[in-house]
């Protein structure tokens, strides 16, 4: 539950969170008072009654507002009316976020009506034999919050392991994250009694780094993430987007995911096509070490008419803007897995990708692979997608058909199978 209720201030939720509110809504949604939540305080450990959790995660559930209409806010007609090249009220070259204004007073509203009900130590308060289930690594890193743990030995504790990228890949993270990366893969050899991840990639370099841990008995589940059911809903198609070609990229804007590339690539489109050249979409908050990426954004005059910075889209709004691109660009150099991929995939929209080994696994009819590093490659597909598809529209159909037979339903039976086996 801890990391969940520090994102009850965000407009709305990115990849991560909608995973964690996924497990929340599963696991303490239901009416069963044997499903407790548990938050790390400065005292320490505390098990939330199951009312109290629930109350927790409805109230950041209607923060975000998921259900929302994409119709009804204002973010998704200003991102159409710049796509659409509306010259009375066009953003692009302009960053577009959902507006916040009153919704801060209204959670802290929220807050102050229930709190945060924070009870026992979970060594008193747990029952025998139950799971502790820590869905996004948070905050592995620091042990003193598990030392509980050693007292309870009847409790076996399950992590979800995202990737082991800032291991693997440094270079693309903050200089802080490898360590403390390391400090979460050494807390769960020392703690955990199994491990969930996404793809067979992710299981191979932690069984490799859990063995060098002396953890290579682990069990460890591989079980990847379904799209929300709002990305293989049979919505119409927006009858304004369908004869202006745009991409999308979604993801926070940092090295890993090669914006700088895609930047360079649509410069080129700009300079070669003019007015005609299809836009880009990117969608995602400013991360890290990215100045040469903002610098693109802000002071490059050739994409100011063709790129389209967003954040703060709902669900929803994504959806419908997704189901109308020409396809999803998802150029990164590493991945644990990929929820827009996936996402894509669900929504029947093509997916331009980099070759790497974790989209092979996730796979799929509508990939086109190529290398990260190959921009000359990605320029002449993009190009293809934009202009010599004609017949792209009519290949998808009428109504999206799901690419993927992942849903919620299976995900969460093969997890409490899992979980079942570790009680034994």
């Amino acid at each position: 539950m801890t990391r969940l209720a520090t994102r009850v201030m965000n407009r709305t939720p990115n990849g991560i969170d909608r995973i964690d509110m996924a497990f929340a809504q599963h696991f303490i949604g239901s009416l069963s008072k044997d499903d407790l939540g548990l938050m790390m305080t400065l005292l320490g450990p505390r098990v939330i009654t199951s009312e109290g959790a629930r109350d927790i995660v409805d109230g950041i559930s209607n923060n975000w507002r998921e259900d929302e209409d994409p119709y009804q806010g204002s973010v998704y007609g200003r991102i159409v009316d710049s796509i659409a090249g509306d010259p009375t009220n066009s953003y692009v070259g302009k960053r577009i976020s959902s507006g916040c204004k009153g919704r801060a007073a209204a959670v802290l509203r929220w807050l102050g009506q229930h709190g945060f009900p924070i009870g026992r130590s979970p060594v008193q308060a747990l029952p025998q034999g139950a799971v502790y289930l820590n869905v996004s690594q948070f905050p592995l890193w620091v042990s003193s919050y598990f030392h509980w743990l050693k007292r309870r030995p009847d409790v076996k504790p399950v992590f979800f392991i995202h990737d082991l990228l800032p291991i693997e890949m440094p270079e693309y993270f903050r200089r802080s994250e490898y360590e403390r990366h390391g400090r979460r893969l050494r807390n769960l050899a020392n703690f955990g009694a199994g491990a969930i991840v996404t793809t067979q990639v992710v299981r191979v370099a932690l069984e490799r780094h859990l063995s060098l841990l002396g953890r290579s008995e682990m069990p460890i589940l591989v079980a990847p993430i379904p799209a929300s059911p709002v990305f293989s809903r049979h919505d119409p198609r927006d009858p304004r987007l369908a004869k202006h070609p745009y991409f999308i990229i979604c993801g926070t804007i940092e090295p890993r995911k090669n914006h700088l590339m895609l930047l360079h690539v649509w410069r080129e489109l700009a300079l070669r096509y003019g007015s005609a050249a299809p836009k880009l979409i990117i969608v995602g908050t400013r991360g890290w070490e990215n100045e040469n990426v903002v610098d693109l954004l802000e002071r490059c005059k050739a994409l100011r008419e063709h790129v389209i910075e967003v954040s703060g889209l709902s669900t929803p709004c994504f959806k419908r803007l997704l189901a109308g691109a020409r396809a999803l660009l998802m150029p990164s150099f590493g991945e644990g897995y990929g929820l827009p991929f996936v996402e894509a995939q669900a929504a029947n929209v093509p997916v331009i990708a980099s070759d790497i080994p974790v989209f092979r696994e996730t796979g799929g009819d509508r990939v086109t692979f190529i290398s990260p590093i190959d921009g000359e490659k990605w320029l002449k597909t993009i190009s293809a997608f934009a202009f010599q598809y004609p017949a792209y529209l009519d290949m998808r159909g009428g109504e999206a058909e799901p690419q993927s037979s992942l849903n919620w339903d299976i995900y969460f039976s093969k997890v409490e199978k899992f979980l079942a086996t570790l009680k034994g």
